[in-house]
């Protein structure tokens, strides 16, 4: 053992979650420890046979208020705070009756777990603010020169090794990093009810924690260390929280290429398909009553780009389209659905020769499609960006051409600016009969953007619909599109040259219609 181990002598044990507590106070009952407790644990640890002394027997004072006071008391802070090695600690310490605590074990109500029930109220949430937990928390973690802070489950195990092969004592390390852990927990803590309290979208500080959830091999770049985290669940599906059934594990680019897909594929009308490609789509398509049509339009859009990539269903995936996703001239990285039919889940880990590896995720119900209140934040050097997220609702548009758009031409127009807000500025999508044929992505001129989506759809330009996720600057960008065979167009508009855009739209009998909503994505 080093210089700086401590004994454990003298632990208390209070917490909500009790799952392992009762093999922790055994074997710290094993090793002469002795144990103070509260409430429902003291009485679990007891019908286990551990010995326990009541935190009210200490303190000399009951617990009351329905459990609101109980270990507010210098006896047991007292315990906790006083240095071992200041003899004037040592001192009031003896005059007041108080002996030191070495170990504490607590873990939280459950805030943030009955907050997000959606039929609580005010009351409850309010009563599920913990006060005395978190002081003991933050008093033995303050204090873990001498004092040992458990505050997760998951530590337990790690703890009893610990204890039993150090004879009974942690050292400094030990226990700095077990303090660590525990500010971490109640860091998390006051930021989840500051949250809920608040009431302000943008309040005048912002505390944003995430839980570990993994380590990953890399970032971006195999010199870039990376881990992915955690945050709030939304009420919808998503990536970060969906269920890997099969393959390897998810890099940093797969999570990033995952999310941007899924994401697209739930802003797409009826039964739809996306597939994605550094994070921009390079097909997709909806259909009325069949998905395996929808993945086959899908996947045509690019196949050479679908090569590799991400592709993302809005709706179970059924046997009959998973045949189609694993035959042998398709590969893809990720695949992701809301839940696998039948043999749909068997048909895409054995069907291809990638099966083994492609990463499949199931992401439950997408159920709501927006969180109220969900902030969108972008990390800048130094701070960050926060906004409201954009959402795919299609706003009330305005035709502005002579001639309007037909009602195939509208529903097209509808599905392209649908799509508009998940390509990368400057965006242009060029789709037909509710598939994507074309997309310009990332480009510093919209011109070039127009040119890049003409060339990928070809011939299935004529009689197609571009979307553009902001004004266009000159006519130029319009003019270029007609001679793709673009017919009609939806883009924002407010552009002070709108007047020569609508008339070159005029002159070429093509339809245009502005949202009065832009879409950059950067």
């Amino acid at each position: 053992m080093t210089a700086d181990s401590q004994k454990i002598q003298r632990a208390l044990i209070s917490v909500f979650k009790k799952d392992g507590v009762v093999a922790l106070a055994q074997a710290l009952a094993k090793g002469g420890v002795e144990i103070l407790s509260t409430g429902g644990t003291a009485r679990l640890l007891r019908e286990n046979n551990v010995d326990v002394v009541d935190v009210s027997d200490v303190t000399e004072f009951p617990e009351m208020m329905d459990g609101r006071v109980k270990t507010l008391h210098p006896r047991i802070h007292g315990g906790l705070l006083m240095r071992r090695d200041v003899e004037s600690h040592q001192e009031a310490a003896e005059a007041n009756g108080i002996r030191p605590i070495d170990l504490v074990v607590v873990n939280l109500y459950p805030f943030t777990e009955v907050i997000a029930k959606p039929e609580v109220d005010d009351a409850d949430a309010i009563e599920m603010i913990d006060i005395g937990g978190p002081t003991m928390i933050r008093s033995a973690a303050k204090n873990h020169s001498f004092v040992t802070v458990l505050t997760q489950v998951d530590d337990y195990a790690e703890f009893i090794e610990t204890f039993e092969n150090q004879q009974g004592c942690t050292t400094l390390d030990q226990r700095r990093h077990w303090a660590k852990k525990a500010f971490q927990v109640t860091s998390a803590y006051d930021a989840a009810i500051q949250d809920y309290l608040g009431g302000e979208f943008l309040p005048e500080r912002i505390t944003a924690t995430y839980e570990r959830k993994q380590g990953l091999r890399y970032g971006e770049n195999p010199h870039q260390e990376a881990a992915v985290y955690l945050g709030q669940k939304p009420a919808d599906g998503c990536v970060a929280f969906a269920e890997q059934l099969n393959g390897k594990e998810l890099s940093f680019n797969n999570y990033l290429d995952a999310d941007a897909a899924f994401e697209c594929v739930k802003s797409l009308p009826n039964i739809a398909c996306t597939v994605i490609k550094h994070k921009n789509p390079c097909g997709a398509a909806s259909h009325a009553s069949s998905q395996e049509e929808a993945f086959v339009l899908a996947h045509a859009g690019d196949p050479m780009s679908a090569y590799g990539g991400i592709v993302a269903f809005n709706g179970p995936l059924d046997e009959a389209t998973a045949r189609l996703v694993a035959t042998k001239d398709k590969f893809f990285e990720v695949i992701i659905a809301p839940e696998y039919l039948g043999e749909s889940l068997a048909i895409l880990r054995q069907g291809a020769k990638w099966g083994k590896n492609v990463r499949i995720l199931k992401t439950g119900d997408i159920g709501e499609r927006v969180l109220d209140g969900e902030r969108e934040l972008r990390w800048i050097r130094g701070g960050m960006l926060v906004q409201t997220p954009d959402r795919s609702i299609v706003p009330e548009v305005n035709p502005v051409t002579a001639r309007h758009p037909s009602e195939q031409e509208a529903l097209d127009l509808q599905f392209a600016w649908a799509l508009c807000r998940h390509v990368t500025s400057n965006a242009i999508v060029f789709a037909r009969d509710q598939r994507l044929i074309g997309t310009g992505a990332g480009q510093m001129s919209r011109i070039d953007s127009v040119q890049l989506a003409g060339k990928k759809g070809g011939e299935l330009c004529q009689g197609a619909v571009m979307a553009s996720d902001a004004f266009f600057p000159f006519a130029d960008g319009i003019m270029s599109a007609q001679e793709f065979g673009i017919t009609a167009v939806i883009q924002p508009g407010g552009s002070i040259r709108d007047k020569d855009v609508i008339a070159a739209c005029d002159d070429k009998d093509m339809a245009m219609v502005l949202t009065g909503r832009r879409h950059f994505r950067h």
